[in-house]
């Protein structure tokens, strides 16, 4: 960590002391935390003043007044997503006050505000918030043993090259198109496998592939029958099933079935995956696969890795997760039914 080059008013005080009893400015440097030369300047201006504290700078001329920028803080905060031009041009229409577009950040940066990669999250309407409100009310004091009852189940899909926009390279100017300088990816990353699965704290499913297109016919004959069934009767007479509002979940077919199975299902908010525990599985889950070296070389050895990495998640980090949802609940209702950080 390097150095710092600047002192309060009271550690100037304290150096300035520390000095006059004899102590050496790099031991002084060393006691502060800063660089061996801001101690001697210190050290020469104290006595060419008879001061510690720096000397006023005169500095350039600010352009905008406190209206101004209270007007740039309050544009910025009231509009999220607006950029440094944007509010520069509101600001010379409405104030006539003509500033640049760095001038523009650097007003934001004294606020304390960064340009940063935006959440990205479910669209939620008035509707949907009202209804993630509803349901964490209802939920939010159930206890773990609760939670235990519930089978989380999901579908999710892995592509065979992932790419989240983060990859950097190094390069000079002019080298876009230089060898190893270009990151090659195949159109649609490389084909996908559509798999599904279904935790609680006790266990979980088999991760089975979803070959093609998942109707509720099939949902009720390759994962109700199959799995889940036996997976609710494993956990308990009072197990639950959750599952979201996807059109094969909510099928007539489906509802028939449940009904005939006599299968408690959770009723569920629309366009609410950080309230399902699960979700936080299939990052993990492709973490673990995207460790691999070299990457999956097809979609059958991609299927293979994902059902290894599945079966060897640890079974604490699984019930982390579901012990998580009271948590899930809170901060869901402290935002009044919109996204949170899970």
């Amino acid at each position: 960590m390097p150095p710092r080059r600047k002192l309060s008013d009271l550690d100037r005080g304290r150096a300035i002391g520390w000095l006059q009893d004899g102590v050496a400015a790099r031991q002084v440097a060393q006691r502060l935390a800063v660089a061996p030369s801001v101690i001697i300047r210190l050290k020469q201006r104290f006595h060419a003043t008879g001061r510690v504290q720096e000397r006023q700078r005169s500095g350039r001329p600010r352009v905008t007044k406190q209206r101004e920028d209270r007007f740039i803080q309050r544009q910025a905060m009231q509009q999220r997503m607006a950029t440094a031009n944007n509010i520069r041009q509101r600001l010379q229409a409405i104030t006539n006050t003509v500033v640049s577009g760095q001038t523009i950040r650097n007003h934001l940066h004294n606020f304390g505000l960064r340009a940063r990669r935006p959440v990205r999250g479910t669209t939620l309407t008035a509707n949907h918030r009202a209804a993630r409100q509803a349901w964490c009310t209802q939920h939010v004091r159930w206890q773990r043993q609760q939670w235990a009852q519930v089978l989380f189940t999901d579908e999710s899909r892995f592509c065979l090259e992932a790419a989240d926009g983060r990859i950097r390279v190094w390069r000079r100017r002019g080298e876009h198109f230089a060898e190893g300088a270009v990151l090659e990816r195949q159109r649609f990353g490389g084909g996908s496998v559509m798999v599904w699965g279904g935790i609680s704290t006790c266990l979980r499913t088999p991760l089975y592939h979803v070959v093609g297109n998942l109707t509720g016919v099939r949902y009720q004959n390759e994962i109700l029958q199959p799995l889940v069934v036996p997976a609710l009767q494993a956990i308990g007479p009072r197990a639950i099933l959750q599952d979201d509002n996807a059109p094969p979940h909510r099928s007539a077919a489906v509802n028939t079935f449940i009904q005939q199975a006599r299968v408690n299902r959770m009723l569920w908010p629309a366009n609410s995956p950080d309230l399902n525990p699960i979700e936080r599985m299939w990052d993990e889950l492709c973490c673990r696969v995207q460790q691999h070296h070299p990457p999956p070389a097809n979609l059958g050895q991609l299927l293979q890795w994902l059902q290894q990495e599945w079966n060897g998640v640890p079974r604490a980090f699984i019930c982390n997760l579901i012990h998580s949802m009271r948590q899930r609940c809170v901060e869901c209702l402290a935002h009044n039914g919109g996204h949170t950080r899970y």
